[in-house]
């Protein structure tokens, strides 16, 4: 994609991001009725809308491109381009009045994540990439920490219970025994903080492609390293993350792997 078409797709990618924001913030002053989905997570009116308003104007804007949504599911299953999207990626926190809770957009090219916007409207921070561009957090391009010692590492967990019942839970104490500080951040949070410097280490084990995939990009466009816990790239059927600046990234794969 040459950098007309980059434009293109990122300008389409924070004008949907912008028309999210307007649902969310408009439910979020007003309050809303929670449903229960079939998978026992949480979604409201906010979820809904706020994807309508992202499709319209994503599907104009990369025509053949399909998209693939967490409340409309996919469109297209056998297009080039895909957009994945996530329009209100921590519904439990917008119901809770807690701000960590953000719209996730992303874009995939033969199975390659190659564009993602992370926006945070009431939290106040929006960070973007595309493949080969760099990562801008709020319009100031950010890069991940110089950090290579496991002790003088900052690591953030999220969504770790499956984790719990794996012998790498074993792993992870002795980790977080050896490091500098441990945190539980959470959602779209310590990614940001990871790309921007703040953090070292990102590990979730119960994630979906549509909550990490933009944010997979942010990360290793600020040089960063982006994985399952495995050590394996992204896909659609990506259920965990291991994130970190490269040297304390391969450090921890190595403890889970043995």
């Amino acid at each position: 994609m040459n950098e007309q078409r980059w434009g293109a797709a990122l300008k389409a990618a924070r004008e949907a991001a912008d028309a999210a924001a307007e649902v969310i913030r408009h439910y979020w002053r007003r309050g809303v009725d929670v449903e229960i989905k079939s998978d026992a997570t949480p979604v409201t009116i906010a979820d809904r809308e706020a994807e309508q308003a992202i499709r319209a104007i994503l599907a104009p804007a990369l025509p053949g491109a399909a998209i693939y949504g967490e409340e409309f599911g996919l469109d297209n299953d056998s297009a080039e381009w895909l957009w994945l999207v996530d329009p209100l990626d921590g519904t439990k926190s917008f119901v809770r009045r807690t701000p960590f809770f953000s719209t996730q957009i992303a874009l995939m090219y033969r199975g390659e994540l190659v564009l993602g916007l992370s926006s945070a409207p009431v939290y106040g921070e929006t960070m973007w990439a595309h493949a080969g561009g760099g990562t801008w957090f709020n319009g100031e391009r950010v890069h991940v920490a110089a950090t290579t010692e496991m002790a003088q590492a900052s690591i953030s967990t999220g969504n770790v219970k499956t984790l719990t019942g794996d012998a790498r839970w074993q792993a992870l104490g002795q980790m977080i025994r050896d490091s500098n500080r441990i945190r539980g951040y959470g959602d779209f949070c310590h990614y940001h903080l990871l790309a921007r410097g703040g953090l070292d280490l990102v590990i979730e084990s119960d994630v979906n492609i549509l909550d990490v995939a933009a944010l997979a990009v942010i990360v290793r466009e600020a040089g960063g390293v982006f994985t399952d816990l495995e050590g394996k790239s992204l896909n659609l059927e990506t259920r965990s993350v291991l994130a970190g600046t490269p040297a304390i990234h391969a450090q921890a794969l190595n403890r889970f792997s043995r």
